[in-house]
């Protein structure tokens, strides 16, 4: 599926994939959502992924703040660059490690509605003109809500459902 281009596509598309995502997760009987996936997976768990597309939506909500208040955020963590999210998602898989599953499937909705609500907030422009905002250098401020939203739920749903299905 092509990425959004316009609002209503980012509004459809993030909420039908997240929708896809949930739906997917509340199929899978209670042990199986707290299954270890096999080897050679950075996110050991359902858990570990929903925790990685909070996180990720957590730091979209630390750059929009920053930004929209006119300085220049660091992106995409202090003390990372976008060569090190390797190490980033590593410490993200560790910081929630002891996390119950049940709190983040609501910590990631309650940041899932907090992201809808800054799509909702922008003009098509506003979201996708390159440079309208000079924090997102040289792309869109849609082109970071399509990374945050739509593309990862796509992203999650994959894994989980290539582990799940072993």
């Amino acid at each position: 599926m092509p990425r959004p281009k316009t609002k209503p596509e980012l509004l459809d598309r993030s909420q039908e994939n997240f929708k896809k995502l949930t739906d997917f997760i509340a199929q899978i009987p209670e042990k199986g959502k707290h299954q270890e996936f096999p080897p050679g997976t950075l996110n050991r768990n359902i858990r570990d992924v929903l925790a990685h597309l909070h996180h990720w939506h957590l730091l979209f909500l630390g750059w929009y703040k920053v930004g929209m208040s006119g300085q220049k955020p660091q992106m995409p963590a202090a003390g990372h660059t976008w060569k090190t999210t390797t190490i980033l998602n590593s410490e993200i898989q560790k910081k929630y490690a002891a996390t119950p599953l049940t709190n983040i499937e609501q910590d990631l909705h309650n940041s899932f509605l907090a992201l809808q609500k800054i799509i909702k907030a922008h003009s098509e422009a506003e979201l996708f003109e390159k440079k309208y905002y000079g924090w997102t250098g040289t792309t869109s401020l849609g082109a970071y809500l399509v990374s945050a939203t739509s593309s990862h739920y796509d992203w999650g749903l994959k894994l989980i459902k290539k582990v799940t299905r072993n």
